[in-house]
């Protein structure tokens, strides 16, 4: 410290504080537009679920090989996940994203127009490309748009899509096609995609690409022991859940004794005890990730495997619907958050590979489930999603994380 020359002690100057950048209005529309995007892709995957029963009484198969609707764009989207990024290669992003959700809109009107099942299942194929495309770019996209201080708000935004998806876009197109026809509530969703192709094109800048994706970090990524471990989890974990969830109307049925016209309602439910354990998991998180993806997972085993004893009434049934719907909220984030940490300078690589197996699991879950309903027993896939989940207990109660 200098003296003046008076003799007091001079006071070095303080750099003013840095004041975070404003991001503008028309980057945070943005935002909500991809976001928009996400929402409307992971109601028209899942949207079959609360629809099989109609689906299959209009088009003359059961209810097992209606499931292929959610097999096959699964199957499809974990495979576009890691190879479209790979393929589109220096394509404007904005352009890219507009094409998926345009892809999206007519495989929507093919499905409502469908004259028997082939024809659905092709269209339905279609909207496996538009799955794993945009999500595989979307969280990219996203933080593209804001400065790095708004990142997490951008990123929990864009996937905040997703979980409302869950509490009102399925739901809601349960309740149409209940109100209604099944094909009328894939045309909603059509119309949702026309909207969002425009606020895609009028808010998003142009968005050029950065570095080519290879397929060789993807690669790398599968030989990090903690990745694998993530990757394990998540599989079994969806897989579990998805061969029973595919057939949550007839469960809720033929099982709980639930009129037809309730199932709507109660997947609001479902989703919105999802959003309740996604936060609540989150709280967890910070804390020791290892025993949430336990407790998620035993909790979410636990309810499968009593499901026919204590969910064989009405009362019953609901309750148990709810403890699943908020194990079932805590799975995304906790096999995310346990893939960023196990591979925090290849998140993007690790991640394509985590959501193809994210996918490819739906689309396996709801396989095999189908066939359990189709030659075994309905119940039987609510034990078949029991103990694929116990697999994940077993995989992170052995892994060691980086």
């Amino acid at each position: 410290m200098n003296a003046t020359q008076d003799g007091t002690a001079r006071v070095p100057a303080q750099a003013p504080e840095k004041v975070p950048e404003k991001v503008p209005l028309r980057r945070w529309l943005g935002v909500g537009a991809v976001a928009a995007g996400t929402f409307a892709m992971v109601t028209l995957e899942q949207l079959p679920v609360g629809l099989l029963s109609s689906v299959g009484s209009d088009l003359h198969v059961s209810e097992g090989v209606a499931g292929l609707m959610v097999t096959v764009p699964g199957l499809v989207a974990s495979a576009a996940a890691p190879l479209l990024p790979v393929a589109i290669r220096r394509l404007d992003r904005r352009h890219v994203l507009i094409g998926l959700i345009s892809l999206m809109v007519v495989a929507n009107i093919l499905t409502a127009l469908a004259p028997d099942f082939g024809t659905l299942l092709a269209a339905r194929f279609l909207v496996g490309i538009g799955i794993g495309g945009f999500w595989a770019m979307a969280a990219g996209i996203a933080v593209r748009l804001v400065p790095s201080h708004a990142v997490p708000k951008a990123t929990a935004l864009t996937f905040g899509g997703a979980t409302a998806a869950n509490v009102l876009g399925i739901p809601a197109g349960t309740l149409i096609g209940s109100l209604t026809d099944w094909r009328i509530a894939f045309v909603s969703v059509a119309v949702l995609g026309l909207f969002i192709v425009g606020a895609l094109a009028a808010l998003l800048p142009p968005l050029p690409a950065g570095d080519a994706v290879r397929l060789r970090a993807l690669g790398e990524q599968l030989r990090v022991p903690a990745v694998r471990t993530g990757i394990l989890a998540t599989f079994f974990l969806v897989s579990g859940n998805f061969a029973a969830f595919t057939f949550v109307n007839p469960l809720l049925r033929e099982v709980a004794g639930l009129p037809k016209n309730a199932v709507g309602g109660l997947l609001l439910l479902f989703g919105a005890a999802g959003i309740a354990g996604n936060f609540l998991a989150g709280t967890m998180l910070s804390r020791d990730i290892r025993r949430t993806i336990l407790t998620v997972s035993l909790t979410l085993a636990a309810v499968l495997a009593l499901f026919p004893l204590i969910g064989a009434n009405p009362v019953g049934g609901v309750a148990l619907l709810v403890v699943w719907g908020l194990a079932f909220g805590g799975i995304p984030v906790s096999v995310q958050t346990w893939i960023l940490r196990s591979a925090p300078d290849a998140a993007e690589a690790a991640t394509a590979l985590n959501t193809s197996l994210f996918n490819l699991a739906i689309a396996l879950g709801a396989l095999f489930g189908g066939l359990v309903v189709d030659h075994l027993a309905l119940r039987g896939v609510l034990w078949l999603g029991a103990a694929l989940i116990l697999g994940t207990s077993v995989a992170v109660s052995r892994a060691r994380q980086n």
